[in-house]
């Protein structure tokens, strides 16, 4: 006769499958960067009038300050990314489709700080941003794990 462990009920997983185990681990180190990274933009935004020198930057748009064009655009961006990496991070519906929202924004602003701002702006130089290559495969596999997210 065979004989049953008395912890063979931790031994076979029967429980649903979080949908946090769906994200690879390097998007997993990223959500916490940008959590961590969205949380600043937000105290960086609200104590910006106290700061004099803030240097942010993002996709190759940089600023010095919060409250000008540029740091408005950094700000909202690092927030809107700590949104994303909120939702995903806490298994929300909608975090995939922002999530790939965010990777196209992404590539396109990063695309056209590379290659079309400097030939407009006398102050931007030309530079190929590595930050595309990672954007790249963000979309890919956030749009893998869309279809697996909802079945969840």
């Amino acid at each position: 006769m065979e004989e049953q462990s008395a912890f063979e009920e931790f031994d076979v997983k029967t429980g649903p499958i979080r949908r946090r185990s769906l994200l690879p681990l390097w998007i997993k180190i990223f959500l916490w960067i940008f959590l961590i990274m969205g949380s600043i933009a937000v105290l960086i935004f609200l104590c910006g009038l106290f700061m004099d020198d803030v240097e942010l930057s993002i996709y190759g748009i940089e600023a010095n300050h919060p409250y000008t064009i540029s740091g408005l655009i950094v700000s909202i961006l690092m927030i809107c990314k700590g949104i994303v990496a909120y939702g995903l991070w806490f298994e929300q519906d909608w975090a995939p489709k922002a999530a790939i929202i965010d990777a196209v924004a992404g590539i396109i602003i990063c695309s056209a700080m590379m290659m079309i701002i400097p030939f407009i702006s006398d102050a931007i130089k030309f530079s190929i941003r590595l930050e595309l290559i990672p954007l790249i495969f963000y979309l890919i596999d956030m749009r893998k794990i869309e279809k697996k997210w909802n079945r969840v």
